[in-house]
């Protein structure tokens, strides 16, 4: 479609924001059960169900429009849901996940509310205000879940994140330091053994060299009897 016109241009986001939804309802559930904080978890939750419905506005937008809403794939929703999925690939602690999570679908909310802002415009613009009040009601729910997922954060699960790097870095140094202790024991072992086997070598020098100096005398007293 050749965007020579606003209402083609209008069209044409809301069909890039049709797939971004229809792409944030697969990937809802698996953020979901990767959350490991139950208001989190539930918090995706909801957003599903939100989605759905906010999908349901936009096949209501497109039926007012008479046009389709397939035939076109949101790369940006694409790439921010890899990199949610990156995140929970790399297994990181529960408590710097949920983080992680925060801030992917922090990432995803504002993708959004930019959207569904600029396409309210356009219908307000346009003259469709009956388009333009379906999409501010999506546009506030994004906004809603946006403070939500704020608060999540800043309540208790950025912090938790916080003091299990602290944990973790502990831990790391503690092992560090018992790895230290190790290596400084076995060292100290290696020398034992090297100084017994010094002595057994020394004390066998010792015992070896009488008996050769007894020998050497007797043998010169049985020449000297010879002689006589």
């Amino acid at each position: 479609m050749e965007l020579d016109t606003l209402k083609k241009l209008y069209i044409d986001e809301l069909k890039d924001l049709y797939s971004a939804e229809k792409q944030l309802i697969k990937a809802l559930p698996k953020m979901a059960k990767a959350a490991t904080d139950p208001e989190l978890k539930q918090a995706f939750q909801t957003h599903l169900e939100q989605t759905r419905g906010q999908v349901d506005r936009l096949e209501r937008v497109f039926e007012i429009l008479e046009a389709s809403p397939r035939g076109k794939k949101c790369v940006g929703m694409e790439g921010l849901i890899e990199e949610a999925n990156e995140l929970i690939g790399e297994e990181p602690e529960p408590e710097v996940l949920d983080a992680g999570l925060i801030s992917k679908a922090q990432h995803v909310e504002h993708y959004e509310m930019a959207g569904y802002g600029t396409v309210r415009a356009y219908a307000e613009l346009l003259g469709e205000e009956e388009q333009a009040a379906l999409l501010q009601e999506t546009l506030d729910e994004e906004g809603e879940a946006d403070k939500l997922l704020t608060g999540l954060a800043e309540g208790a699960i950025n912090l938790r994140a916080a003091m299990a790097g602290e944990e973790s870095e502990a831990e790391e140094e503690q092992q560090s330091r018992t790895g230290g202790a190790k290596r400084a024991s076995g060292k100290s072992s290696e020398r034992e053994v090297t100084r017994g086997r010094t002595s057994e070598v020394s004390a066998g020098g010792r015992q070896g060299g009488k008996p050769g100096k007894s020998s050497g005398s007797g043998a010169k007293r049985s020449e000297n009897q010879a002689r006589r």
